[in-house]
């Protein structure tokens, strides 16, 4: 207990701990403990202008930095003369009147959710997006098909900050979930806003949806990361795998590798998507990579580069796996209310490892990586060692997966030790 003479901070009213993260308000400049207002501190970075719980009544939602999108220029979309750029309307207009080969090409999987298990994948890889027409077999668990964005904000709470994108600039704002559910429900809306990083493992939603059992089976967040960790670890379990993603009509979300090569399940509870699917080919990768460092990044639409770019339409009711490293873009052609989430797995662990590289290369930022993802890199691989010993012990042959697995995370993991050692040594 504080005494009488010693500072008390934060809504918990505690005295100053240096072991925990805190954060001060811009406005009353009281500080509070990250944990007591939901900020993570690799989050802190991101933060122009921190307005805590109380000072939000006055002053309304945290300023987050801007995203500096250098190779946007200006432009009116009634504008003529200049580069059609992503999000836009005269894009969104070409988008819908352009051809693309059917996804059927690839050709992707199309299977009951009761094939879908760890047999059927150890035997056929993962490797080919899959898509489920009905939910059954999946012990898929999502709210009742009448479930509204009002329900969503009920269960989130109405001062929720989320992450709201400005489709047309292609840029990041913060909203509150109440404006959000104002917005979605306007019958004008002067602008096309979308979101779709709206992670809920926290909140009363959570109890709502239950990813499909082939996740939880695979997941290395589910499997390989410890249910205990000392009270003093600076790690928390990474919240990556319940997302509620609300778009409506137009809305666009440009070519990208979800975080750390992760996998994704989606459904459809509402609405509609359009998928644009490319190959995660050495090629193609290497394209992508090249794309996201260029500055004419947003003139320039990315499926036009590769070999070939697939359409995938996911109806209301279906459920969509995405596999790791596909680049993949997202059209919302009517206003949508979806669930899905992203998880690690053993079945790509080279090609995570080789998107979590690209992402450092191009400098991606912070708050839009998959966090701790070193960390449970090592707890995979002692998973993977845990399996290849069994293996020895019972005189059986690994498979295929978990040997190109353990090896390429024993060579990132020792990259990133040497790394880790230099950077020691030059701070030293």
């Amino acid at each position: 207990m504080a005494s009488d003479t010693e500072p008390i901070y934060c809504l918990c009213r505690q005295p100053y701990d240096e072991t925990l993260f805190m954060i001060e308000c811009d406005v009353c400049k009281d500080w509070f403990h990250g944990s007591c207002v939901g900020v993570l501190e690799h989050q802190a970075s991101d933060i122009e202008i921190y307005h805590c719980p109380n000072c939000q009544l006055l002053k309304g939602p945290l300023v987050l930095k801007r995203r500096k999108n250098w190779h946007r220029h200006d432009y009116s979309e009634e504008e003529t003369g200049k580069a059609v750029q992503t999000g836009t309307v005269v894009f969104i207009k070409e988008l819908k009147n352009r051809m693309f080969p059917s996804a059927d090409e690839i050709p992707i999987l199309r299977l009951h959710g009761s094939q879908l298990t760890k047999d059927y994948l150890d035997k056929n890889g993962f490797d080919t997006p899959i898509l489920i027409e009905k939910k059954d077999g999946l012990s898929l668990t999502v709210p009742p098909s009448n479930f509204t964005i009002q329900d969503v904000e009920n269960h989130v709470g109405s001062m929720r900050e989320i992450d709201v994108i400005d489709v047309a600039r292609q840029e990041d704002y913060k909203m509150l979930m109440r404006e959000w559910t104002e917005y979605y429900n306007s019958p004008n809306r002067q602008k096309i806003f979308n979101v779709i990083s709206l992670e809920f493992s926290n909140t009363k939603l959570s109890e709502f949806v239950v990813p499909p059992a082939i996740v939880r089976e695979l997941s290395w967040v589910q499997n390989v990361w410890p249910d205990q960790l000392p009270d003093d670890s600076p790690y928390n379990r990474p919240e990556v795998q319940k997302y509620c993603l609300m778009g409506v009509r137009d809305s666009f979300t440009d070519f990208h590798i979800d975080f750390g090569g992760t996998s994704v399940w989606y459904h459809v509870l509402r609405g509609e998507k359009v998928f644009y699917l490319i190959r995660p080919t050495s090629a193609n990768v290497s394209l992508y990579e090249n794309w996201l460092s260029s500055s004419n990044q947003s003139e320039t639409f990315f499926g036009d580069q590769v070999d070939s770019c697939y359409k995938c339409v996911i109806k209301t009711g279906q459920t969509f796996f995405v596999p790791t490293g596909w680049i993949h873009a997202v059209f919302t052609p009517i206003d949508s209310l979806v669930f899905g989430g992203n998880f690690l797995h053993s079945y790509n662990a080279p090609l995570q490892l080789q998107v979590y590289e690209i992402e450092r290369r191009v400098k991606t930022p912070e708050k839009y990586l998959f966090p701790f993802y070193e960390t449970i890199c090592w707890y995979a691989a002692k998973h993977f060692l845990d399996i290849l010993k069994e293996c020895v012990e019972d005189q059986k042959v690994p498979r295929k997966y978990i040997l190109d697995g353990a090896k390429a995370l024993a060579q990132h993991l020792k990259s990133w030790t040497q790394r880790k050692d230099l950077n020691n040594t030059f701070l030293g």
